[in-house]
């Protein structure tokens, strides 16, 4: 027993000692604003305390937040993982860990840290035992035990899209001066609501000042290396929930004390701005970095600091899935420079009816302008169906991302580029999204989605990722392929040959009308789905009549899991005046049942109160908004 305690003694001794020589880590966060500060050049903005920092620091020129919503931005920084890759990639999805990983506290506390975190958590991934000292909104570094080094985050919400929106405002900025990017109408609500999102932002570095007083106070500022970021781009629609840059493009500073400078970047100087290309899933393995522990190998982002530091990236890389109620399959990737969105579900708008985004004055009034006609082509980009397949921006010229260069000769060589490493990191991560959220579910009962993915005869990926391209492309001469698809024995496979025909419309569901004929009854309740779907939309008067009791079936959260019937539900929302004949029907379906998570639950019951309500209005089935067709203004 002697010997026991003395060894546990010693060993406490040593840990203590190897802490004591470590950096103080304090982690500023804000939530939903880019990079709109004075540091980054914004003279609209005012924000004198990140300013500051970056002037004595470093700041980031191109750094993105890979998930464009909070929640899956943070699953990407928790684990050091793509979220793609872990099954995360959805909104409350709430999966397991990877089998043998750990959530990146769980290193520092190991090491000897106090690890805090104020306060909001929000992952996407189920949190082990463990991860935090203290994860609470009183969380504070002050409560360590005295010598022990803290790693420490303070998470400001003042920022957050739901401020942007709050009734009365005491205004900061003057709506009149603000710059209304080149994908927004010019009208009063969205001069308002830019204005409000910048004085929000100045609020959010005023509370950075006292985080930063607090740390100067304490006499540990020369101990403190110093992190400000946001989580994601602005909480404006066509920023948040969006891949693109405007989306993903987030403030980065860095101050290292002298002290700490070795642990640095190699290129950080006071003031510098780098040109770097760093993202969110790199900070897990910069803080391991940092404090001389070695990044596992599953960490799938690249050191930028400390003993392990790597050298610069050529691509960073951004996703979406399900946003809240409405699901979409998109990934993005950039050099700094230009900007590639493949979308793999091209029929479905940039503005779907997410019911938490149209509460912001800017989202109604900026629908109803495009349902008047009223808007220019740049400004009906986020409404429009079909989106392009592909999109590719040039940021030095368009720096609002609205003229897509995809189909420009000069710009194949760029356009390969940029889709060849989206392609190459789907297959690199195993990127599991090309999967309907049930069927990643289905597949992975017993292990994680990650585990899942790596097993190659339980999702074989190749084969899959090329079936989504060749459906997602809408190139004519895939259609050979895509038939085929329906008689192979995987579900995906078949999901996305079902996909591809719906994505082409008319002439798609008369090229393949038995095979979806055929597919209405699939085993899969996804493919079903999608064939009904398609059926309903663009089918003859039988083919309407036999597909609306079936989705309506599909529907049926009491018949099915939540993930078949939301799908259903977003099928039927897209059907407008065709689905006049289950009106009825849809009123009696139920809006509770079985969910992953209770945040998860309300989804199925925004989408029944969106059907509803928009039939209920009309009373003739009217379209949901984010389903009408308008042209834009010339």
């Amino acid at each position: 027993m002697k010997l026991l305690c003395l060894l546990l003694s010693s060993f406490v001794i040593l840990s203590s000692a190897f802490a004591a020589d470590r950096p103080n880590i304090l982690w500023l966060t804000s939530e939903d604003h880019g990079p709109h500060m004075g540091c980054y050049g914004d003279t609209y903005a005012d924000t004198p305390v990140v300013d500051a920092l970056a002037a004595k620091g470093m700041l980031f020129k191109h750094a993105w937040s890979c998930g464009p919503v909070c929640a899956a931005a943070r699953t990407t920084i928790i684990a050091g993982m793509y979220s793609p890759s872990t099954g995360g990639q959805h909104m409350r999805s709430m999966v397991p860990m990877p089998k043998g990983t750990k959530m990146y506290p769980q290193f520092l506390r190991e090491a000897g840290y106090y690890c805090t975190n104020c306060s909001k958590e929000d992952y996407n991934l189920a949190k082990p035992e463990g991860v935090w000292d203290v994860s609470a909104g009183n969380a504070h570094w002050k409560n360590r035990a005295e010598g022990q080094p803290f790693f420490a985050i303070f998470n400001e919400t003042c920022s957050h899209e739901s401020q942007i929106r709050k009734r009365p405002h005491v205004a900061i900025h003057d709506p009149a001066k603000v710059r209304v990017p080149a994908y927004h109408p010019d009208i009063p609500e969205v001069r308002q609501d830019w204005a409000q999102y910048y004085d929000q932002v100045t609020l959010a570095d005023a509370s950075a000042g006292r985080r930063l007083k607090e740390i100067e106070d304490a006499g540990l500022a020369e101990d403190t290396i110093v992190f400000y970021y946001a989580d994601h781009g602005s909480g404006m629609p066509r920023s948040k929930r969006w891949p693109c840059n405007s989306g993903l493009q987030v403030p980065m500073v860095v101050y290292f004390p002298p002290k700490w400078k070795h642990l640095a970047p190699k290129e950080y100087a006071p003031g510098v701005k780098s040109d770097r290309l760093v993202s969110f899933v790199d900070l897990a393995p910069t803080l391991l970095s940092i404090i001389g522990v070695q990044p596992p190998e599953w960490m799938q982002g690249h050191a930028f600091a400390g003993k392990y530091q790597s050298e610069p990236q050529p691509f960073i890389y951004g996703f979406r899935g399900r946003m809240d109620e409405r699901y979409d399959c998109v990934r993005s990737v950039t050099d700094g420079r230009f900007v590639y969105l493949r979308n793999y579900m091209p029929h479905l708008s940039q503005g779907q009816h997410v019911a938490y985004q149209f509460e912001t004055p800017t989202t109604a009034a900026w629908r109803k302008l495009y349902d008047e006609g009223k808007l220019t082509p740049e400004q009906s980009i986020f409404w429009k169906e079909p989106k392009d397949p592909e999109e590719l921006y040039d940021l030095q010229s368009d720096p609002d991302e609205v003229h897509n260069l995809a189909t420009s000769p000069e710009h194949a060589d760029t356009l390969a580029k940029m889709r060849a490493a989206q392609e190459g990191l789907a297959m690199k991560i195993r990127d599991v999204g090309l999967l309907p959220e049930g069927e990643m579910h289905q597949r992975s009962e017993g292990t994680t989605p990650y585990d899942m993915a790596h097993d190659d005869k339980l999702y074989p990926l190749a084969r899959i990722l090329k079936a989504a391209g060749e459906a997602s492309s809408m190139k004519s001469d895939a259609m050979t392929d895509l038939k085929a698809g329906f008689a192979d024995k995987d579900n995906a496979i078949r999901y996305w040959s079902t996909m591809g025909i719906l994505m082409r419309g008319k002439e798609g569901l008369a090229a393949a009308h038995d095979e979806m004929t055929k597919a209405a009854g699939d085993s899969s309740t996804y493919v079903q789905v999608v064939a009904n779907w398609a059926l309903a939309k663009y089918g003859s008067d039988a083919d309407r009549a036999a597909a609306l009791p079936k989705l309506v079936n599909l529907a049926n959260w009491s018949q099915h899991d939540v993930f078949t019937t939301m799908s259903a539900l977003n099928a039927i929302g897209d059907l407008g005046d065709k689905a006049k004949p289950i009106a009825e029907e849809i009123k009696k379906l139920p809006a509770k049942g079985e969910s992953p998570d209770g945040r998860f639950a309300g989804y199925t019951a925004r989408l029944l109160a969106d059907l509803n309500r928009t039939k209920a209005a009309s009373g003739d089935g009217e379209k949901a908004p984010g389903k009408k067709k308008r042209k834009g203004k010339k």
